[in-house]
């Protein structure tokens, strides 16, 4: 499986159920700056960065950022 998103594409994370929304929605946006290989379940993951600092993600919890 190759990865949706490519290095520089800003990013959302995708609402988990149960998560409150604070109103922030700079903090939930995101710049891709890595990819990373794939889980062992074989979906792609990502290195991103947010002015709250950097994490790595899966694929399916991130959306396109309008």
């Amino acid at each position: 499986m190759s990865h949706k998103f490519k290095v520089g594409q800003r990013v959302r994370q995708a609402r988990q159920s149960g998560s409150v929304d604070n109103g922030s929605a700079a903090s939930s946006i995101f710049e891709v700056v890595r990819l990373m290989p794939e889980e062992r379940s074989g979906e792609p993951a990502y290195r991103v960065r947010s002015a709250a600092g950097e994490r790595a993600v899966l694929e399916g919890e991130l959306t396109l950022a309008s």
